[in-house]
């Protein structure tokens, strides 16, 4: 074996001897990937196709011990060390080039307690490892909306999904977590046990620790829920977007929604006629009854005539994964970028108008998620999580293929949002942060009124700042 060049935590160059990664290897479970390795390439892959980074070493852990050597190792040869969930995080920060990938995929477990309804996860599960374990027992946890998402990297930003209005953020429903910290110790962290911890990493991201698993609260959800989905022409919104906002601001917790701007690809799911239309969808779930889901949410339907309508009940399941096919790992660019909004009200609405209608790229997606219910009862410094008393969380999901189309886009999003900060009391979704190319302002940002309490935490636990490939806390 030779001697492993790498990028170090300083950004130096440096030479790691041959012996030490052998030893590493040698009390290692799981698999030490090389530059080398016929399987470098398809596991160093990550979801948004932007990125191509080139770690020189990546540690696929298969448990706890793993990842106390791995964080072991990355500390006392001071490599440049990132860590891996389900690798889907838009800003690409699961990778780096030339240092340390410690990654979690392979450790996907998953077991329910089904009297005590919690379900424990491990740190490289997804979104479908999860339903797919719960939905069998009827039971479900407040998670995101694409299938794919890994649960770690949802989770320690907030996690945004179908059950926000009903049952609160993934973090409202953290029962605890067990981490591996950065001097090497495994400790769990609860209402309990770290409380300090336990805050943190509800909304703090991966500055703190790897967790290794997750605890979650489950719900009685499915096996069926209803689903309103009415594609509009987007010409329009004008017209439908208020009546969207007077609906959903009078909705009861079982339902959420999210209207979208998206443009209706050339694929056989959709009307040939409808393809390369550019339409508002008015994505709306009621988690309650079916009967009465489908009734309370018929009005969506009626605004206007729909171009397509996929409203219909929907196994919970498929609902989660039905967006999977437009966000497929590698084949696209993207670039997801939020800001809060104060208001919906028609001067807002009009400001957004020809910049949705018009994108660059035909499948960027422009999201207007509504808040409120559950999520918003929850005063801003009980976690980490700041923004929950706002009522919109505006979104610019830029997906792309063309990379000579990167300027362009980029340039679009940022412009557009900066075009809505009039509307916006500041702040953003810290999973939807773009590259987190603004640095510590964009996290100052983010956290608000919680970033010094999120400082001397990660001065606690991570005062060298072992973990700093993440929307960054300095320390």
């Amino acid at each position: 074996m030779e001697n492993l060049n790498v990028i170090l935590d300083t950004g130096e160059e440096s030479v790691i001897q041959a012996s030490v990664v052998s030893d590493f290897e040698a009390g290692f479970s799981g698999s030490v990937v090389k530059t080398s390795d016929d399987d470098y390439d398809d596991v160093r892959q990550l979801w948004n196709g932007m990125h191509d980074k080139r770690p020189a070493l990546i540690a696929r852990c298969t448990g706890v011990a793993d990842v106390i050597a791995a964080v072991n190792f990355g500390r006392e040869n001071h490599v440049l060390t990132s860590v891996k969930g389900g690798g889907h995080n838009v800003a690409g920060s699961a990778s780096n080039n030339g240092g340390l990938m410690i990654d979690l995929s392979l450790m996907k477990a998953i077991w329910v307690d089904q009297s005590k309804q919690t379900a424990h996860a491990q740190g490289g599960a997804t979104l479908a490892d999860l339903d797919r374990e719960t939905q069998v027992l009827g039971l479900a946890t407040a998670g995101g909306v694409v299938s794919t998402t890994g649960i770690a990297g949802l989770t320690l930003g907030g996690g945004l999904g179908w059950l926000r209005k009903k049952y609160g953020l993934s973090i409202d429903n953290l029962v605890s977590v067990d981490m591996v910290t950065a001097d090497g110790k495994f400790i769990k962290a609860s209402a309990d046990e770290n409380s300090d911890l336990y805050w943190a990493v509800r909304g703090g991201g991966g500055n703190f620790g790897i967790v290794t698993n997750f605890e979650y609260q489950l719900h009685q959800v499915g096996p069926m829920v209803s689903l309103a989905a009415p594609f509009y022409p987007a010409e329009e919104a004008k017209e439908i977007l208020p009546v969207w906002r007077e609906f959903m601001e009078s909705s009861p917790d079982e339902i959420a929604g999210t209207a979208m701007f998206w443009t209706i690809p050339p694929v056989p799911d959709f009307p040939e006629e409808t393809h390369g239309r550019r339409v508002l969808i008015l994505a709306t779930v009621h988690c309650g009854d079916v009967d009465e889901g489908a009734n309370t949410l018929q009005p969506l339907r009626e605004i206007s005539t729909p171009l397509v309508d996929l409203s219909t009940p929907i196994p919970w399941t498929m609902l989660q994964s039905m967006f999977d096919p437009f966000f497929p790992k590698a084949a696209q660019h993207y670039y997801f970028k939020s800001t809060y909004l104060k208001i919906l009200d028609d001067e807002a609405i009009n400001a957004m108008l020809d910049q949705a209608i018009n994108p660059p790229q035909p499948m960027v997606l422009i999201a207007i998620w509504h808040y409120g219910g559950a999520m918003s009862r929850i005063d801003d410094t009980t976690t980490a999580f700041t923004g929950r008393k706002n009522k919109y969380l505006f979104s610019i999901d830029a997906c792309w293929a063309d990379a000579s189309a990167d300027d362009e886009v980029l340039a679009y999003a940022r412009g557009f949002l900066k075009h809505m900060q009039e509307f916006s009391p500041g702040g953003l979704y810290v999973n939807f942060a773009g590259l987190g190319e603004e640095g510590i302002d964009l996290v100052k940002a983010a956290y608000g009124v919680n970033y010094d309490r999120l400082l001397g935490i990660k001065r606690k636990y991570d005062p060298d700042n072992f973990f700093r490939n993440n929307q960054n806390i300095k320390p």
